[in-house]
């Protein structure tokens, strides 16, 4: 790769536009360690922001972070065996310490309900005690064998991960629901990304759980990430662990459990979706620089001036909450600080030149459009506010109406096929409910079903592999 510019265009090559776009924004860089990434200053900062308003969304609710360690014991895992098989291949495990082998096996967390839920049957002890609501922010260990991506997939990355127990299934139907609406208003509100909500089938379900529900974005290159999951645990963690409380009816019972989390991976998807040939375009609301001031000098004589111009605008808009710059960075030329603000994906950019401090105006340059307008520098405040507001609402619009072209209809199975080759995205189809035949299309095609829809649609056809009377419309796609 060349140090400077994208060199590939993104409807050409996806996959390189989307390694170049991170890699020379400085938005992450590769590891040392195979499969493993560096989250930049710019990335993490992005990731603070969504850290920051999800976590005040759970605080609200009564939900409080905790942290547990890393380490579990083999014999933790074990417990339950579905669980356990659903991670056995990915989990990366350490046999000594020091030069001394470890009388048991630890696994470098690939999820955490088995050391928490051992805890919890020490804490849980009356219905009292219930609800718990917790969550952590953490790294997650999984040791992929798959092509490994920036973002995507990776063998080490960052989430967070909710964990609460209720006296009953209503209860936590109710989180999984309330999380998951959380979820779907920062992916489309805050990171401008629509997603599909619904169940996951129970081939593709969260092992060990009751039942999965996931949020599906779409990628531009036609496939499905999964943005997030809420599950409802049911009982299965809590006979396993005894996780038992005496209720108000003085009888001893089981708790239900739920558990939720989201990723980084919906940081590589703000970049697929919004980015263009130019680089990043982060969303406004997640944005760690939402404006970036650029002076530009024309003779010493102005030079001053216009400085002390821009370090007034400077003042005035951080004074209004937002997020900005003022590059006045003398060894490089407002073209290269242009580029390079692009790269970085700013909302707006503001230019000061010699004509704009004449006439007392400011040049805004808004980065999803490119679209240049001058303004009357005592209107700059209100004026960033709205358009800041308008781009966000762009960004999700236009990421909207890509999801909405990327969704088809099919009745046949030699149509899903020709579909799935020619154009991806997802595909809507009749389905009998037979595992059997949801693992032959996986098998035949590399399509899952990604989301089964909470509201029952019509069927339109029978099922669209084996012919016999469907039971279910569910959306298919290849994922990431």
């Amino acid at each position: 790769m060349s140090d400077m510019g994208i060199t590939v265009k993104k409807a050409e090559d996806l996959s390189e536009w989307f390694t170049q776009v991170i890699v020379k924004s400085g938005f992450a860089d590769y590891a040392p360690i195979k499969g493993c990434m560096i989250f930049r200053e710019l990335s993490y900062a992005v990731w603070e922001k969504i850290q920051e308003i999800f976590d005040q969304k759970i605080k609200t609710t009564g939900h409080r972070n905790v942290y547990f360690p890393m380490f579990i014991p083999e014999s933790f895992l074990k417990r339950e065996a579905e669980h356990f098989a659903g991670f056995v291949p990915e989990v990366a495990w350490v046999t000594m310490g020091g030069d001394s082998p470890l009388e048991e096996r630890l696994a470098i967390r690939p999820t955490s309900e088995t050391i928490m839920y051992a805890t919890f049957a020490k804490w849980i002890r009356s219905w009292r005690d219930l609800p718990i609501k917790l969550n952590q922010w953490c790294n997650i260990v999984r040791w992929d064998t798959k092509g490994t991506k920036l973002f995507l997939r990776t063998r080490e990355f960052l989430w967070q991960e909710g964990h609460t127990a209720h006296a009953t299934k209503e209860e936590a139907d109710k989180e999984v629901m309330s999380i998951l609406n959380e979820y779907r208003d920062l992916m489309e509100n805050y990171l401008a990304i629509p997603v599909l909500v619904g169940k996951k089938s129970e081939g593709e379900k969260f092992p060990g759980a009751f039942y999965t529900a996931a949020l599906e974005a779409m990628m531009p290159d036609g496939k499905a990430l999964q943005m997030g999951t809420s599950h409802n645990l049911g009982q299965n963690f809590s006979k396993v662990f005894d996780i038992k409380f005496i209720g108000e009816d003085e009888k001893e019972h089981y708790v239900w459990q739920t558990s939720w989390g989201i990723t980084t991976r919906m940081i590589g998807a703000v970049v697929m979706v919004h980015g263009d040939d130019k680089g990043l375009i982060l969303p406004p609301k997640v944005a760690p620089t939402q404006i970036v001031i650029v002076p530009i000098p024309y003779k010493d004589s102005d030079s001053s001036t216009i400085l002390t111009e821009a370090k007034k605008l400077f003042e005035k808009l951080r004074k209004a909450g937002i997020a900005v710059v003022l590059d006045d960075r003398a060894e490089y030329t407002p073209g290269w600080k242009f580029n390079e603000w692009e790269l970085k994906g700013v909302p707006i950019r503001i230019e000061i030149g010699p004509r704009d401090l004449k006439q007392k105006q400011l040049t805004i340059v808004r980065r999803d459009t490119s679209k240049r307008v001058s303004i009357k520098e005592d209107k700059a405040v209100d004026t960033v506010v709205k358009l800041l507001e308008e781009i966000q609402n762009n960004l999700f619009s236009k990421a909207k109406k890509c999801l909405e072209e990327n969704i088809t209809t099919v009745k046949t199975y030699d149509e899903f096929k020709k579909i799935l080759r020619q154009k991806g995205g997802f595909i809507r189809a009749c389905w009998c409910a037979s595992s059997e035949c949801e693992e032959k299309i996986k098998e035949e095609t590399g399509a899952t079903i990604r989301t089964v829809p909470f509201e029952k649609e019509e069927q339109f056809s029978s099922c669209i592999y084996c012919g016999n009377k469907a039971k279910e419309v569910v959306y298919f796609a290849k994922a990431y």
